[in-house]
């Protein structure tokens, strides 16, 4: 018999839809136990969240958050929520003995990330933050390859990010639409918004970063805001640039902005090590590029006339999630990365092995873009203190 998995979810919005989707089609796509129930959405404007509930199927709408963790009929809370909740919201949950599901990034700064990793830790409540991209099949395969030893000692790591609608001047600030431009509110620009995805990755792939310098700017420096309508100072950054060094000895260099004109979601990386490459981009998710040097399984080098960069179609039934989808050649989407992540979720609670990116682990990347942030401001070398 199917266990019920009653989900409250703090927040709606585009994140909201996505992960609303993932709890609707987990049992249609992944064999598990647990079964989830749309239970209840919470939300400050109760109309939308109305409409929002009947569109996903959610049994009710509360306008205070509160009650949904208080509540005897939620055993899940999903915070889609503005960054400056998240600490109030998971630490409230955990003391309520509840499942704890965040966005990223985990919180606004490394302090608040602390207080909320030792809420759950103490509670010894299930919890997970959502870097969805590590469940891109191609991202996860990029990972199968570097286990497998196959990218031999790593040299260097780049990584870009880097999207354009925040160009135009009269774009406001805050509100229920663009809260990732108000400081007060997200904490950071591009570097939490963005760039969190790309250190999570980093170091799924290449290990802890030890220490960064970088470089920030808000190029818009006044807009007015949504609520008040009051022209107001720019405090996030709208583009960053940061490098890295890895406890590997490799080096990376990271690139993120919102104002790279004609670049709606572009995501890369690329890995280089002595006996081989990987190349990953999100505008082509269905694909791996993997430069093979040296060949594991002999320990020869690969043969001159047959090197090269192979693009490696990730759609096999062998590749990571793929044998709960289609037939080999055909491709999944933006929206089954959450599906796959809110599985692993599951799987782990039904197998006792919990799953990564739980808080602790998204408190490394916590540290990673603080220090990003710290060093932007002083202009020295900042060492991150992310666990080795």
């Amino acid at each position: 018999m199917a266990k019920q998995l009653r989900v409250g979810m703090i927040g709606y919005g585009f994140m909201g839809r996505a992960h609303s989707n993932s709890y609707k089609r987990l049992n249609d796509f992944f064999d598990v136990e647990h079964r989830p129930v749309l239970t209840a959405v919470a939300a400050r404007n109760q109309q939308k969240a109305k409409s929002f509930a009947d569109q996903w199927g959610y049994e009710r709408v509360e306008t205070d958050w509160r009650r949904v963790i208080a509540a005897d009929d939620i055993d899940l809370i999903d915070i889609v929520a503005p960054n400056r909740l998240h600490k109030e919201i998971a630490i409230a949950a955990a003391q309520a003995g509840k499942m704890v599901l965040c966005e990223k990034p985990l919180a606004m700064n490394v302090a608040e990330a602390e207080e909320m990793t030792a809420a759950v830790e103490k509670a010894g409540v299930p919890n997970m933050v959502w870097f969805n991209y590590r469940r891109v099949p191609a991202i996860a395969l990029a990972k199968q390859v570097v286990d497998e030893g196959r990218i031999g000692r790593p040299f260097h790591y780049r990584a870009t990010y880097l999207q354009d609608w925040t160009i135009a001047e009269d774009v406001p600030q805050g509100g229920a639409g663009l809260w990732r431009l108000d400081i007060a509110d997200a904490g950071s620009g591009v570097t939490g918004d963005l760039l969190a995805h790309s250190i999570d990755t980093a170091m799924w792939l290449n290990g802890p970063i030890t220490r960064v310098t970088a470089k920030t700017e808000t190029f818009v420096k006044e807009r007015k805001h949504a609520v008040s309508g009051e022209v107001q100072p720019v405090s996030i950054d709208d583009a960053c640039m940061f490098l890295a060094e890895f406890a590997n000895g490799s080096l990376g260099t990271f690139e993120s902005t919102r104002y790279a004109r004609g670049r709606k979601n572009f995501n890369t990386f690329e890995l280089n090590g002595a006996d081989g490459s990987l190349y990953f981009d999100l505008e082509e998710p269905e694909y791996l590029q993997y430069f093979e040097y040296l060949q594991k399984q002999s320990g020869k080098k690969i043969e001159d006339h047959l090197t090269g960069w192979r693009k490696i179609h990730v759609t096999n039934s062998e590749h990571p999630y793929m044998d709960r989808y289609w037939v080999p050649g055909t491709t999944i989407g933006y929206e089954h990365t959450f599906l796959n992540a809110l599985a692993d979720f599951v799987i782990g609670l039904e197998t006792g092995k919990p799953v990564q990116p739980d808080f602790r682990n998204a408190l490394q990347t916590q540290k990673v873009c603080d220090m990003v942030l710290e060093s932007a401001r002083t202009g020295e070398w900042r060492q991150t203190g992310v666990d080795r």
